[in-house]
C-alpha cells in the first residue's frame, strides 16, 4: 500500500510540475511562434489585433480575437481569412521540450475571401515564404529547433458560421454564407478527411471528402480524391484524381429522387423538369476536368424518368458555353412536354381560342445560353403530342440561330429530311426545307394544323418562313412554296360521288386515287391553282386560298363526271369556306348553271338576229349588236320616210 501511495504521489506531482510549467508559458510567445511557422510554411502573415490567452481546455494553445491571414500578393490588400475569433492548438509533448508544433486551428465566423488569377491559380495556393536555408533549420534537431520554423502539421481544422466570397477571374462573384467546415490530418504523409455544410439557398448541404496524400496536394500535385455531396433530392458522387488548380479526372455519379429539389439545394433554384426529363435520375459519367474550363464527360449513361441515353459530352465553360454531344438511346418519352403544350394552347384573354392561334410571346432567350452541336439517335421518341420513329436529329446553335436537321427523321407515319431553323439574333424568325416521302397527311395536318379530313400518304417538299414574337404572329406572317402527291386516299365530311351519283356515293367521304397540287405561300395564306384529283368516273380540280393564319378556307372544287362516250359531262364546282373548325360545304350552283344559261342566251340571240335579219331584209351579222342595228333601221326608216312626204308637196 506504501508503494502504491508513493507511486500515485508521483504522478501526481509530476502531473502538477506539467501543469506549471505550461501555465508559466506566456500565450503570446506561443502565438508569435506559431505565425512564425505559419508565414514560413505558407507564405502568409498571420495577425492577432486582439487579447491572446493560454488554454488547457478543450484545446492546449492559444486563443484570440480578430485573426487576420494575409491575402497572395496578386490578389489585393484585403486578408484572405478574417475571424472573429481563433484557438491554436499545439502539441504538449513538443511544448514540454520548448518547442511549438500548431496541431489545431478552430475559427469562429470567419470570413474567406477567395479569387482566381487569369491562370486558374487560387488565392488560396501557398508556398514556403522561408529559405532553403530556413527550411533545413526547421527540420533539424531540437537545438537547432529555435534556428528556425517547424514544419506545420495540422492535424484538424475547423471553421464554424463561415461566410464565403469567391471572385472566379472574369466571372460572377459567388457569396456563401453560414459554412461549416471540419478538416482532419493525422498523418502528415496521408490522408485528409474533411465533412462540410454549405448553404446556396438556405438549405443545407453536405459534403464528405478525402484526399490521400494531402501534403502533396497542397504542394499543386495530383492526388486521389473522393467526394460525395448530399443534398435534399439527391446525392452526387465524385472518385478520381484532382490537384488544387482544380484540374481532375474520374468518375462522377448522380442519383436524385428530387431533381427540382437537388438543383434548387446547390443554387439552380428554379429549374422545372417535365415528365421524361429527369425528375428522378441516375446518371454516371468519366469525367475529365481542366483549369481553362474545359470538361470532357466519356462513357456518359443517363436515366432521366425511364429513358436510356449514352454518348459522350465536351462542354467549354466561358461567357457563352460550348457544348458537343454525341449521344444515343432506344425508346424515348417525354409525357411532360405533351401537358406543356397542351397548356401553352389552351386558355383564354391573350391565349388561344376556338379559331385562333396563341398569342402569348414566345420566350427564344434560351438560344443565347449556348452554341454547340448535339446528335441524337434513337429507335423511336414521344414528345408534345408528336411521335418519332427511329431517327437520327443534329441541332446546332451559332448565336443564337438553331438549326435542326432530320438525317432523317421518321414522322407521321413516313420520312422527313431537310431542316428547321429558328432564329433569334434579330427578333424571332423560324423556318424550314424539309422533304417528305410516305407522310400521314391525318396525322400531319391533324397535330400540326388542326385539319384532319384529308387523309393519305404523301410525297412533296415544303419550304416555309415566318417572322414573329408569337404563335399567332409566325402564321400570319408566313411566306413559302411546295408541292404534293398523294396516292389513293380519301376526304371526310362530304361525298362528291354521292353529290354527282344520286345514291352511288360513299357515306359522307370522297374517296380518290390520286392527289397532285403545287402551291405558294404569302402573309400566312396558301394559294393552290392546279389542284387535281383523280376520282373513279370523275375528277375534281381545285383552287383557291387556305388562311394558315386566320385558320379558314375559300376553296373551289370543280367535279366533273365523264360522259358514257368518254367525252366531258355535267360539272358541279363545291365550295369549301369558313373556319377550319367548321367549314362550310356546298355546292356551287350559281357556277355550275352558269355555263347553259350563257349557251341559253346565245341561243336567244342567234334567233332574234335571224328574225330581224327576215323582218328587216337585211344580213345581220353574227355578234352585231341588235339594239345599233334596229337604231339604224329606224332612222334609215324616217330618212325615206320624210323624203317621201317632202318630194309629194
Amino acid at each position: 500500500m506504501r508503494l502504491i501511495i508513493r507511486v500515485l504521489s508521483a504522478i501526481i506531482l509530476t502531473l502538477a510540475l506539467l501543469v506549471g510549467v505550461v501555465l508559466m508559458l506566456p500565450g503570446e510567445k506561443v502565438a508569435s511562434l506559431a505565425a512564425q511557422q505559419l508565414e514560413a510554411q505558407t507564405g502568409r502573415k498571420l495577425e492577432f489585433q486582439g487579447d491572446v490567452g493560454f488554454t488547457l481546455w478543450p484545446v492546449l494553445g492559444v486563443r484570440t480575437e480578430r485573426v487576420t491571414l494575409s491575402n497572395a500578393d496578386w490578389a489585393g490588400p484585403e486578408p484572405m481569412l478574417e475571424a472573429a475569433r481563433m484557438s491554436i492548438g499545439v502539441s504538449a509533448a513538443d511544448l514540454l521540450r520548448g518547442k511549438v508544433r500548431v496541431t489545431e486551428i478552430t475559427a469562429l465566423l470567419p470570413r474567406l475571401n477567395l479569387s482566381t488569377r487569369a491562370d486558374g491559380t487560387g488565392n488560396w495556393v501557398m508556398t514556403p515564404g522561408a529559405s532553403e536555408a530556413d527550411s533545413s533549420v526547421a527540420s533539424a534537431s531540437d537545438s537547432e529547433a529555435a534556428n528556425g520554423a517547424l514544419p506545420v502539421q495540422i492535424e484538424k481544422l475547423a471553421l464554424t458560421g463561415a461566410s464565403l466570397r469567391y471572385a472566379p477571374h472574369g466571372g460572377d462573384v459567388v457569396e456563401m454564407k453560414a459554412i461549416d467546415l471540419a478538416l482532419r490530418w493525422p498523418d502528415p504523409s496521408g490522408t485528409v478527411n474533411m465533412e462540410a455544410t454549405l448553404r446556396p439557398t438556405g438549405t443545407p448541404v453536405q459534403i464528405m471528402g478525402e484526399v490521400g496524400t494531402f501534403a502533396e496536394f497542397l504542394a499543386g500535385k495530383v492526388s486521389s480524391v473522393g467526394a460525395t455531396v448530399t443534398a435534399p433530392g439527391g446525392v452526387l458522387r465524385f472518385d478520381g484524381r484532382a490537384g488544387i488548380e482544380g484540374a481532375g479526372s474520374g468518375r462522377v455519379t448522380l442519383k436524385t429522387s428530387d431533381t427540382g429539389a437537388f438543383l434548387a439545394a446547390v443554387g439552380s433554384e428554379g429549374v422545372a423538369l417535365p415528365k421524361g426529363a429527369g425528375q428522378i435520375a441516375v446518371v454516371g459519367a468519366d469525367a475529365t476536368y481542366t483549369p481553362d474550363g474545359r470538361l470532357a464527360l466519356r462513357d456518359l449513361s443517363l436515366d432521366l424518368d425511364g429513358n436510356l441515353i449514352r454518348g459522350a459530352v465536351d462542354l467549354v465553360l466561358k461567357e457563352v458555353p460550348e457544348v458537343t454531344a454525341q449521344l444515343s438511346a432506344g425508346a424515348l418519352s417525354f409525357p411532360g412536354l405533351a401537358a406543356a403544350a397542351a397548356d401553352s394552347t389552351a386558355g383564354s384573354g391573350d391565349g388561344a381560342s376556338a379559331d385562333g392561334w396563341p398569342t402569348e410571346r414566345i420566350d427564344a432567350s434560351a438560344l443565347s445560353s449556348l452554341n454547340g452541336t448535339a446528335v441524337l439517335s434513337f429507335k423511336s421518341l414521344n414528345a408534345a403530342g408528336y411521335s418519332l420513329g427511329e431517327s437520327k436529329l443534329t441541332l446546332t446553335i451559332d448565336r443564337a440561330r438553331a438549326v435542326l436537321k432530320a438525317q432523317p427523321a421518321a414522322l407521321f407515319g413516313g420520312q422527313v429530311t431537310g431542316q428547321l431553323v429558328a432564329n433569334n439574333r434579330n427578333g424571332l424568325s423560324v423556318g424550314g426545307k424539309l422533304g417528305f416521302n410516305g407522310i400521314q397527311l391525318e396525322q400531319a395536318l391533324g397535330q400540326t394544323a388542326g385539319y384532319s379530313r384529308l387523309h393519305g400518304a404523301a410525297l412533296g417538299e415544303l419550304e416555309y418562313l415566318g417572322v414573329g414574337n408569337s404563335i399567332d404572329a409566325i402564321m400570319r406572317s408566313l411566306s413559302g412554296k411546295g408541292w404534293l402527291e398523294v396516292g389513293k386516299g380519301f376526304f371526310t365530311g362530304f361525298d362528291l360521288e354521292g353529290l354527282m351519283r344520286a345514291g352511288r356515293g360513299n357515306g359522307g367521304s370522297t374517296v380518290f386515287e390520286s392527289l397532285t397540287g403545287s402551291y405558294t405561300i404569302k402573309d400566312g395564306n396558301l394559294q393552290n391553282p392546279d389542284l387535281l384529283v383523280s376520282i373513279k368516273g370523275l375528277r375534281a380540280d381545285g383552287a383557291g386560298r387556305i388562311g394558315l393564319g386566320a385558320r379558314d378556307l375559300d376553296y373551289r372544287f370543280t367535279p366533273t363526271l365523264q360522259g358514257s362516250d368518254g367525252g366531258v359531262g355535267l360539272s358541279i364546282p363545291v365550295a369549301i369556306t369558313g373556319p377550319w373548325s367548321a367549314p362550310k360545304i356546298r355546292p356551287d350552283l350559281e357556277t355550275a348553271l352558269r355555263p347553259k344559261i350563257e349557251e341559253v342566251e346565245e341561243e336567244a340571240k342567234e334567233r332574234v338576229r335571224e328574225k330581224l335579219s327576215e323582218e328587216l331584209e337585211t344580213e345581220i351579222a353574227p355578234g352585231a349588236d341588235l339594239n345599233e342595228v334596229i337604231k339604224d333601221r329606224i332612222e334609215q326608216e324616217a330618212k325615206e320616210q320624210l323624203l317621201r312626204l317632202l318630194q309629194g308637196n
